[in-house]
């Protein structure tokens, strides 16, 4: 699939003809961009009376790759073939290049126009799109085109600091104004008077600047940070349509510009979630959320998250030890609807914490950074109901909270990660992911780690700093404390499991087993399941051949009535251990009222058979006094019948393998010199061939 990439509109306050002569000085090389270390000229052609030039170059860039790497592609440089049009008298330059190296495999197409501001000839205009096709590339195309495109984004900001180091360059040299082109033959033309115009142009949306209204440069600096005039027109804009037309609470300055940021400042789009989060913030009262949300006392003692002082950008820093929390108690003790909102207080607190901050540092401050400490994660982190009610909290908060999220800290990920992550990941916004910040075993706390974003004298105590953090240790949260059936009738948690999850009664010389076909090697299979009645033995086979539907027996083993309904026996009685099938993980005992969560990655394609087997108690000895525990399960065995509630979830191996990969590269990423002791999840794959996006127009 090919990716493309549309850039924002960047507007330099300079006439054309200056910003061209910044754009010239960039040539042959440019020291603002040190992989970027020759450009020839292969041709160059003027017409006749001089308005119109063509210029092609070659260009060489030094990839930033590992050396193995670039021997084994068989290349020190990547060349782009860059062609540029320059009409002078039209003032507009359009540039189009493409990769010349490994032109068979990886197609990249880049366009971009330099023109005069429609409503200011003496500012210029800057538009950028790219595109990203690989054909091939090991297996990892798709992926490869997606963090490259990222990549890409990313360098936007490098090309415009270098037109404005280079114009800053020809003011301190004494060039603030360079003439327009004019035919040698012909005087200068007069400015055309403003009556000429006898309609308005037809412009883009994103160019309707509202001149006559401007924001205060200080206040811009002061609360708002950095804003270009496309984007200063835009909150101004957006801002007054709300005035007008929104009959609620006007949101301050900063928060509308979290939702136009959210949206590449695209005014209709912007203003359509912004529209969509205030009705939902009126409808839920959520304005009011501090003054009236109190946190229940098991949510006090078991939720694992709080606020802990600020980063070193003086952003307020939020902990969390999701490994030590109980996922499925604290939603069994209350319900979805409870947990969303403390997230949302959580988020709330989180705005005004940047509004004080902002007052504090003196500059603008509009987002957290999260610290999220993975020691204890699990496979029963994994409950199905737990996790949707993760994915909806998460689908809630980026819907209403945008661009809050400045930087997540991921500590500690443990193996079971990858299968969390896949489930997770797809529901999280893009731009979100690119934040995080991934750092495996103890390797956050050397050079490089935590000490790069948060002060050595506030790293928590859990994480061997030096700062007592009073976020609750958390642990199992006591089944005393969950609701009842009756409390959760009206819950979503009830609901869940009446429709996600499968009953299966198991008997005594009836197992209940549950047959997966995989066509991949290295899929993941998952279980869930809670054992209502009784004690298991859980097991699971693999077989080259499928077992044949099971037969309607009239009479089961011993003589006794098959059992009918929701138990499926897969297993052939002839089929022979070790022969016909084979197990592939250790037997499990289950007991009543456990919960088992886990995961198994597929070593062969075939048929995995997923069994619950009834578990029979060893006899008491004869020379001992029974035991009250084997009195109970004497009387337990005696019902011989078990039930269990399950669901079950097969991971496509391509996506399992690509996150795997990412924590594997992360690994090696940390014990390499040159990469630190981090890294961000873009680092998942390392293409030298990234670093060629770069934009070298």
């Amino acid at each position: 699939m090919v990716q493309k990439y549309q850039s924002p509109v960047r507007v330099y306050k300079h006439p054309f003809e200056l910003v061209m002569a910044a754009y010239e000085r960039r040539f042959p090389t440019c020291h603002l961009i040190p992989m970027f270390v020759a450009s020839d000229v292969v041709e160059e052609e003027t017409n006749e009376d001089g308005s119109t030039t063509r210029v092609e170059r070659r260009c060489a860039l030094d990839v930033d790759a590992p050396r193995l790497l670039k021997r084994i592609a068989g290349v020190d440089y990547v060349y782009f073939i860059q062609k540029n049009t320059l009409n002078r008298k039209e003032r507009t330059l359009h540039i189009e290049s493409h990769n010349e190296t490994f032109s068979n495999r990886v197609i990249i197409h880049e366009t971009c126009c330099y023109s005069v501001h429609p409503e200011n000839e003496d500012w210029t205009c800057f538009e950028q799109t790219a595109s990203l096709d690989i054909k091939s590339f090991f297996g990892f195309e798709s992926t490869v085109e997606k963090i490259a495109m990222k990549q890409y984004a990313s360098s936007i900001k490098k090309g415009k600091e270098i037109i404005e180091f280079y114009l800053k360059e020809l003011e301190d040299e004494g060039i603030t104004h360079i003439p327009r082109w004019t035919p040698s033959s012909l005087p200068l033309p007069l400015p055309r008077p403003a009556s000429l115009f006898t309609s308005p142009p037809v412009l883009p949306k994103l160019f309707c600047f509202c001149v006559s209204d401007k924001l205060d440069a200080d206040y811009i600096k002061r609360y708002l940070g950095d804003l270009t005039p496309l984007q200063e027109s835009c909150l101004i804009r957006l801002r007054k349509w709300l005035q007008e037309t929104h009959k609620g609470k006007i949101p301050k300055d900063e928060h509308i510009l979290r939702f136009l940021r959210a949206r590449d400042f695209n005014m209709d789009k912007a203003r359509e979630i912004l529209c969509q989060s205030l009705t939902w913030r009126k409808q839920h009262q959520v304005d009011y959320l501090l003054e009236t949300w109190s946190s229940p006392q098991v949510l006090q003692d078991y939720y694992t998250g709080g606020w802990h002082h600020h980063d070193r950008d003086g952003r307020p820093l939020y902990v969390l030890r999701l490994g030590q929390m109980d996922t499925k108690g604290l939603v069994r003790a209350l319900g979805e609807e409870s947990l969303l909102r403390h997230v949302l207080s959580i988020n709330e607190e989180g705005l005004r914490r940047c509004e004080e901050n902002t007052k504090v540092f003196g500059r603008p401050i509009s987002c957290w950074t999260c610290l999220v400490d993975l020691e204890g994660l699990n496979m029963r982190h994994l409950w199905r109901p737990g996790v949707k009610a993760l994915l909806r909290i998460i689908e809630v908060v980026e819907a209403n909270y945008p661009e809050t999220l400045g930087r997540l800290l991921i500590l500690r990920a443990p193996r079971v990660f990858p299968v969390l992550w896949t489930l997770v990941s797809p529901f999280i916004d893009e731009n979100t992911r690119k934040k995080f910040l991934i750092y495996a075993g103890n390797d956050y706390q050397g050079p490089g780690g935590l000490v790069d974003y948060i002060d050595k004298e506030i790293i928590p105590d859990f994480l061997a700093g030096e700062c007592m953090c009073e976020v609750p240790e958390g642990g199992l949260v006591p089944k005393s404390m969950y609701r009842t059936a009756e409390e959760l009738e009206n819950e979503d948690v009830r609901l869940w499991t009446e429709t996600i999850y499968q009953s299966a009664s198991i008997f005594k010389g009836a197992p209940h087993e549950l047959l997966i076909e995989i066509i991949d090697a290295s899929s993941v299979i998952t279980w869930d399941f809670d054992m209502c009645k009784g004690d298991v033995v859980f097991n699971i086979y693999h077989s080259k051949r499928a077992p044949q539907p099971p037969r309607k027996d009239p009479l089961g083993p011993h003589g006794i009535t098959s059992p009918v309904g929701n138990n499926v026996q897969l297993i052939d009685k002839s089929w022979t251990l070790g022969q016909d099938y084979s197990m592939v993980e250790s037997p499990l005992i289950c007991k009543e009222g456990e919960s088992v969560q886990g995961s198994h990655v597929t070593r062969w394609p075939g048929f995995y058979i997923l069994q619950w087997k009834f578990h029979s108690m060893p006899a008491c000895s004869a020379t001992n006094l029974p035991r009250v525990d084997d009195v109970l399960a004497t009387l337990q065995v005696s019902s011989h019948k078990c039930k269990v509630m399950f669901y079950t979830e097969v991971l496509g191996s391509e996506d399992f393998r690509l996150v795997t990969l990412c924590l594997i590269v992360i690994a090696a990423n940390l014990n390499s010199p040159s990469h630190g002791s981090h890294a961000s999840s873009d680092a998942c794959l390392h293409p030298f061939l990234l670093m060629a996006f770069v934009s070298i127009c």
